[in-house]
């Protein structure tokens, strides 16, 4: 708790100007978002989109009404740069999520999701970007559905849908049935 509250003080003086504050705040949102975009991009372009997220944050913290909020709000833009580089890059294939009913999904699913979760970070790139942000925010960062929601700016079933699916691609490749 200590450390968001740090971080809350670091925005706050990041956005009256403090370069030093900025430049600490920089370095700690670095240590979260640079394994989450490796995970969304890859290695090789990771850099690049943590230094447009760097750049995003910088034009547009101090329009942050809400600076306890500044860890989501990160997050979204790192997830919206993700999804541009990979679009750019050409990765971004034309994957069209089924569409899975959330009542249609196995009593188990939570147990299989335990399994899986030691698996996640090799399995990330069979998945389609949308399913792997929330896959990744969920599982590896330990948000709620709501809070993902939150920061992807999706409605809850989205979230639950694009998680589902994930799911199932990761059973599928792992050749568990559910």
């Amino acid at each position: 708790m200590e450390n968001r509250t740090h971080e809350l003080f670091l925005v706050l003086r990041s956005q009256s100007g403090e370069r030093d504050a900025l430049e600490e705040l920089l370095r700690g949102t670095q240590t979260f978002l640079l394994p989450y975009i490796r995970r969304m991009v890859g290695a090789q372009g990771a850099e690049d989109v943590l230094q447009d997220v760097f750049l995003q944050i910088c034009r547009n913290l101090r329009a942050l009404n809400e600076p306890k909020f500044y860890r989501a709000w990160a997050y979204r833009i790192s997830t919206r740069a993700s999804f541009a580089f990979l679009k750019r890059k050409r990765i971004w294939e034309e994957r069209h999520e089924e569409s899975i009913e959330v009542d249609d999904l196995p009593d188990n699913q939570e147990d299989d999701a335990a399994i899986l979760v030691g698996e996640l970070h090799a399995l990330l790139d069979q998945v389609s970007p949308a399913s792997r942000a929330v896959l990744d925010l969920h599982y590896l960062e330990d948000f709620t559905i709501q809070e993902v929601a939150a920061i992807l700016q999706l409605s809850a079933g989205t979230v639950k849908s694009r998680l589902a699916y994930g799911l199932k691609t990761l059973r599928n490749a792992t050749g568990r049935k559910g």
